[in-house]
């Protein structure tokens, strides 16, 4: 897939960045190309109190690219197989979730912007936002 890999339902995505430090840096972002679908949504989570955790779901269809573009912020992943950790620092990196990727976020520097690209509009029924329902889901998701 152009511009990154996504394995196991989630992956990290290098966007390019042109520029140089004299004169600052772009990264564009197109649907299709550098994401792997249509954008349908575009929010930001900004001024997380500290120690503040928040996510604490997966979605059963929508799929979301997350840019950290200032600060930082760590995104714990399970994809009912593995678990992992992933810190957010570059403007240049995306992390892809696919749908049945349960997410939890953490560690929000005070300046964090966190941008979420997302392949669906709002939609609460989308959401499981009990572990135990998650894990029940996951055994016929991924089968």
């Amino acid at each position: 897939r152009k511009g990154g890999i996504i394995l196991y339902n989630y992956g990290l995505i290098k966007f390019k960045k042109f520029g140089t430090d004299e004169l600052g840096y772009l990264s564009a972002i197109e649907e299709m190309r550098d994401i792997p679908f249509h954008i349908k949504r575009v929010y930001f989570i900004t001024d997380v109190p500290p120690e503040t955790i928040r996510g604490f779901h997966a979605h059963r269809v929508l799929r979301q690219v997350l840019i950290c573009m200032q600060g930082s912020v760590t995104i714990k992943i399970y994809n009912g197989n593995e678990k992992t950790e992933i810190v957010l620092d570059q403007t240049d990196v995306g992390l892809y979730l696919g749908p049945m990727t349960w997410r939890e976020m953490s560690n929000f520097s005070k300046d964090c912007v966190l941008t979420v690209l997302a392949s669906e509009y709002y939609s609460e029924d989308d959401y499981i936002r009990d572990y135990d329902m998650y894990l029940k889901e996951c055994e016929t998701f991924y089968k």
